[in-house]
């Protein structure tokens, strides 16, 4: 969001910088084009004067005296020619000269089209000279830009009103105009680029205020939502509205913390309470056994024995499940594979007993996670404790740990596999495995509190990972565990 907010203001900013120096670069150009055209059309105006007093060939000399005088200091050509159109004088050499020539003779070429364009009208050169010889005077020139036009032509009447005996022609090269107008419009330039540069350091700094805090609020939200109850918006920059909401989502985690706290504190405190009276009574009823004498009453004592410890059991995992969701233990590095290892040789003895097969398969050395302490240990006791309640004699569970990374989001992580070919679940039935106290309809008599997978899941979670389950082929169970894990060196 920052970078696109920082995109639209410095587009903006450039769409303000072109509209105010383009404008301004025009209105120079036409400043500059008007000026030149005041300077020599007052040159042309004491030629056609001239030429209006010419009456012997003295006065033609002094004409051409003035004319060469001017041509040769400016380099521009000069043309007068009569009411008829017959040149008079002429003086000049170049481009110049030969436009004012074109112009004067009606020629059809670049020169004279680009003399008529300067002159303002749509037959070239020769339009302005028929403006002059109908008394008209060139009023305006094509703007002036650094590529050009290189020669303008402007003209001026001999004579005025009904009394017009002939026009002046000038040719005016614009090569010192235009190297002012380059000069200016590079000023320009510089400055709309300095302005921009300095608008995008400031828009920077704007962007970088509006968003610390924002983004500081992103990230307190997803620890909040990881699972993180401490997560607070600590930056205290950026407008007045969003230290606001800084404030309200403040406030909002503390009582959302304190809410959770407290129903963590009560299943807690409740467990922990109901263990006493609880572990008396099993006490009790193991006392009064032997003084029951065979039959149905026996029985029952049996079934109340078994359903309080099956209490018992359940309390201990509430308050497993309390300790571990209340997040007081922080994340650190563990050796994955040396914990797999360690609960494969725990659990041997007990999955013998059970007549059913506990193996290693596809184990790798060096895989490491950050994750609560003993995490693997913990999460892979729960599993293994599920798999020999469930899958019967004869049976085989395999235990794997690998190394993966997935091309999605490029993420490393260490992966400890279980699978068995017990009787499984049915594929409805597997989001169902990891909530609290989810027994299939047809393990009801299995011992167990229901809980195990579920606390399984959570220390998985906590610790940044997940537990995945489906189905075995042909039929069983797989659960993964997925760990944030470095690649193993």
């Amino acid at each position: 969001m920052r970078r696109r907010l920082l995109v639209v203001l410095m587009v903006l900013m450039g769409a303000a910088a072109l509209l105010l120096c383009i404008p301004l670069a025009d209105a120079y150009a036409r400043g500059r084009t008007e000026h030149l055209l005041l300077q020599r059309r007052s040159e042309a105006v004491r030629f056609a004067d001239l030429a209006d007093r010419m009456r012997t060939a003295a006065d033609r000399a002094e004409l051409s005296a003035e004319i060469g005088r001017y041509a040769q200091l400016y380099g521009a050509g000069v043309v007068v020619v009569d009411s008829a159109g017959a040149t008079v004088a002429r003086a000049g050499t170049g481009p110049a000269a030969e436009a004012a020539t074109d112009a004067a003779t009606d020629a059809d070429t670049d020169a004279a089209t680009e003399a008529g364009s300067a002159a303002g009208g749509p037959s070239g050169g020769a339009e302005a000279r028929r403006r002059a010889l109908t008394g008209r005077s060139t009023d305006r020139l094509p703007t002036l830009r650094p590529w050009g036009p290189r020669t303008v032509v402007l003209a001026e009447p001999v004579g005025r009103d009904e009394r017009v005996s002939g026009a002046v022609l000038m040719a005016v090269p614009t090569e010192a105009a235009r190297r002012d107008v380059t000069v200016r419009w590079s000023l320009i330039a510089a400055g709309a680029f300095g302005a921009f540069a300095a608008a995008a350091l400031v828009a920077a700094g704007i962007t970088r205020w509006l968003m610390r805090p924002l983004l500081d609020l992103d990230r307190a939200v997803g620890r909040l939502t990881a699972g993180s109850l401490q997560a607070r918006a600590v930056s205290d920059t950026g407008p007045p509205e969003v230290r606001r909401l800084r404030q309200h989502f403040n406030t909002m985690a503390e009582a959302m913390a304190d809410s959770i706290g407290r129903q963590r504190d009560f299943v807690a405190d409740a467990s922990h309470q109901l263990r006493n009276p609880l572990a008396t009574l099993v006490l009790q009823l193991e006392n009064v056994e032997p003084h029951i004498a065979p039959g149905p009453g026996l029985a029952e004592h049996g079934r109340a024995l078994d359903e309080a410890e099956r209490l018992e059991e359940l309390l201990d995992g509430l308050l497993a499940l309390a300790r571990v969701e209340s997040g007081t233990a922080e994340l650190g590095d563990e050796d994955v594979s040396r914990a797999v290892r360690d609960r494969v040789t725990a659990w041997t003895p007990v999955f013998r007993a059970a007549g059913v097969e506990l193996v290693a398969t596809g184990f790798a050395e060096g895989l490491r996670a950050r994750a609560l302490p003993d995490a693997a240990g913990r999460i892979l006791d729960a599993l293994l404790d599920n798999a020999v309640k469930f899958v019967p004699r004869g049976g085989r569970v395999e235990v794997g740990a690998t190394y993966a990374t997935y091309a999605a989001d490029a993420s490393a992580v260490a992966v400890v596999r279980v699978a068995d070919d017990g009787p499984g679940v049915p594929e409805e039935q597997l989001p169902l495995l990891l909530r609290r106290f989810a027994r299939s309809p047809e393990h009801q008599n299995v011992p167990g509190s229901g809980l195990g997978l579920a606390i399984a899941d959570e220390i998985a979670r906590i610790s940044g990972g997940r537990l995945d389950v489906r189905g075995n082929e042909p039929h069983g169970l797989v659960v993964e565990l997925r760990l944030p894990s470095p690649p193993p060196e």
